[in-house]
């Protein structure tokens, strides 16, 4: 059998966003949020998303997870740029659903040293909406 991961998308990857055509994946029914509160902005010319790896900052962010394949995972790491000095890095957080409990997922965050105060154009939400991802400008 396969190995299946589970990934929460609060950003461009979310069902009906920007990028959702990347994200190949399985949606797990009902909402969830994280069970710590992460800073989410909008950064730079093109409004990307950023979560940032400060747990204990900013708001519980609401999004969606999905059951991906190891090719849907690399074909979302791809989109990320994980290996990218300056791109999100893959890590394990740990989300709540709306009907309880929680689990662990992988998420994409960006490192706190990578966010300059200057770049960023809105935040912290709470959620990524689609009045936000209007602004977004996909990597040319």
């Amino acid at each position: 059998m396969a190995t299946v991961h589970r990934v929460f998308v609060f950003g461009t990857l979310k069902e009906g966003f920007p990028n959702f055509a990347t994200n190949r994946g399985r949606r797990l029914p009902g909402s969830f949020v994280t069970r710590e509160r992460y800073p989410l902005y909008l950064v730079g010319e093109r409004h990307s998303p950023w979560l940032v790896d400060r747990p204990g900052e900013g708001e519980r962010v609401a999004g969606q997870v999905f059951e991906v394949s190891e090719e849907a995972l690399a074909a979302m790491d791809a989109l990320e740029r994980i290996h990218a000095p300056d791109g999100y890095r893959r890590l394990r957080i740990t989300v709540e659903a709306e009907r309880g409990g929680t689990f662990e997922v992988f998420a994409y965050l960006k490192q706190a040293g990578d966010l300059l105060a200057a770049e960023v154009r809105m935040g912290p939400l709470a959620e990524y909406k689609p009045e936000h991802a209007a602004l977004y400008r996909p990597r040319q």
